[in-house]
């Protein structure tokens, strides 16, 4: 890249199958349409409305349980609508897939609760309806009452649930990297044979965890393994990264936090043998934007009068696997010990901007709008601005952006940020051919030789 081109920003759609998401009390706001995430329009729509604006996916996340760890119970959460009721997001892609043609889809799911042979299947089946445009997030989970529902007395230990994740990854690289070889689906009408059986390999997984002897029952898909997300940016999340992420999202709340958090995970990718730019790093973040920079203020005061102090807490509770119900507001967060989500306690128990620790008061008006990321307020050319300072300064790829209402946080970020971008040369104005993995790298479809994921693959795939 020559040395006065911009680096160009990417933008990713952070959304759930659920009523608002990550800013709680907005489902109220006359011009949230969350409502309808029971509705294959409403995904449909605003897919074609993300391709419009160039971003590389929807990033649709997903909890296999309830936030009832704020005053322990389901209570509060389902009042406020909280992530609950929650939809399954795998469901959504085909509808958005078939009217679209390059938007990426990254699809969380977790390792804890599905057995990785269908859930395999479950991955090829949409990477061939998508034309190759998957991506797996994946999750190790967090929340208790996912565990106790599941059978469980709670979750594993933390850096137990990376080991478990650890070995169900192998299974899925063997069965969709080293099951099927490229040419085995032959076709042949004449001699009345669809599937070469020499080129099709039992897997014989024997492993602490999982026992699966047998073959892949999908053919391979353009893709095969889709491109994986994650987003644990603990010290054991970040090793997980390092062997297996090709995009990970983060969430910080100051720049110099961000800062420290990409080199962190950079440097670990690198020490696992793979370049240190291998791996597509998006913060997340909630923008507000208008036409003018007054406009954008007002429309942010308008929105933080419907956010709900008591749905932040729940979310909070449940992230942080703290019961923020029985501090007091101006209590600070403390040094408390984790089974949720040890980056985000690691980042609370930080002091803010101004020197001051961070109180529960703070911490939940932080997360009311967009959750455990920043928020920018102002005109498109100041968040374009800013958006590039950022990049400069913290070395993240792209952002991960949180509706305040949807469509319209998208909308405008489409309408008034992008342009502002593109005339300086720090954004796309179409997209790369292929697959999801090549639109991002452009590298080709696979994975490549560095991969953890390419060690399992037969020495007769194609790439």
């Amino acid at each position: 890249m020559p040395e006065n081109t911009p680096r160009q920003i990417r933008f990713n759609a952070f959304d759930m199958n659920c009523v608002g998401h990550q800013s709680p009390g907005l489902w109220r706001h006359p011009d949230d349409q969350s409502h309808r995430y029971k509705d294959l329009h409403y995904w449909a729509d605003l897919a074609k409305t993300l391709e419009k604006g160039f971003f590389d996916g929807i990033f649709i996340a997903d909890v296999l349980g309830t936030y009832d760890v704020y005053g322990g119970s389901n209570e509060a959460t389902l009042r406020q609508g909280t992530q609950t009721p929650v939809n399954d997001p795998f469901l959504l892609v085909s509808a958005m897939a078939l009217v679209t043609e390059h938007l990426g889809f990254g699809v969380t799911a977790g390792t804890a609760y599905e057995h990785p042979y269908p859930f395999a299947r479950r991955l090829s089946t949409l990477d061939h309806l998508t034309n190759g445009r998957v991506g797996w997030n994946v999750v190790t989970g967090y929340l208790p009452s996912a565990a106790r529902n599941m059978g469980s007395k709670d979750q594993l230990e933390h850096d137990e649930r990376y080991n478990h994740a650890d070995e169900y990854l192998e299974v899925l690289y063997k069965l969709l990297e080293g099951s099927w070889e490229d040419d085995a689906v032959v076709r042949d009408a004449e001699n009345g044979i669809f599937t070469d059986p020499s080129k099709v390999h039992e897997i014989g997984h024997d492993g602490k965890y999982f026992t699966v002897p047998g073959i892949h029952l999908s053919e391979p898909s353009p893709q095969r393994t889709p491109v994986i997300y994650q987003a644990g940016a603990s010290s054991r999340g970040v090793e997980f990264a390092a062997g297996n992420a090709e995009a990970v999202f983060v969430a910080s709340p100051t720049k110099a936090m961000l800062k420290d958090t990409v080199r962190k995970v950079r440097d670990a990718v690198e020490a696992a043998g793979r370049d240190r730019y291998s791996v597509r790093i998006y913060t997340l973040l909630t923008i507000i934007t208008d036409e003018t920079e007054e406009k954008a203020h007002a429309k942010h005061e308008d929105y933080k009068k419907y956010v709900s102090y008591e749905g932040a807490l729940v979310l909070l509770s449940g992230w942080l696997g703290i019961d923020l119900s029985v501090y007091d507001p101006d209590e600070p967060l403390g040094n408390v010990k984790s089974n949720a989500i040890q980056s985000a306690v690691a980042n609370f128990q930080k002091v803010n901007d101004d020197g001051t620790p961070w109180t529960v008061r703070d911490i939940a008006e932080s997360a009311g709008i967009g959750g455990l990321g920043p928020r920018m307020v102002g005109s498109g050319a100041q968040i374009a601005e800013e958006l590039q300072s950022w990049v400069e300064e913290t070395d993240v790829d792209g952002f991960n952006l949180a509706y305040a209402v949807t469509p319209g946080t998208f909308e405008d970020i489409i309408k008034y940020v992008v342009p502002e971008l593109q005339k300086r040369g720090a954004y796309p104005t179409e997209y790369a051919e292929g697959t999801l993995r090549n639109k991002l790298f452009g590298k080709g479809d696979r994975l490549p030789d560095e991969h953890r994921g390419s060690s399992f693959r037969l020495q007769t795939a194609r790439r």
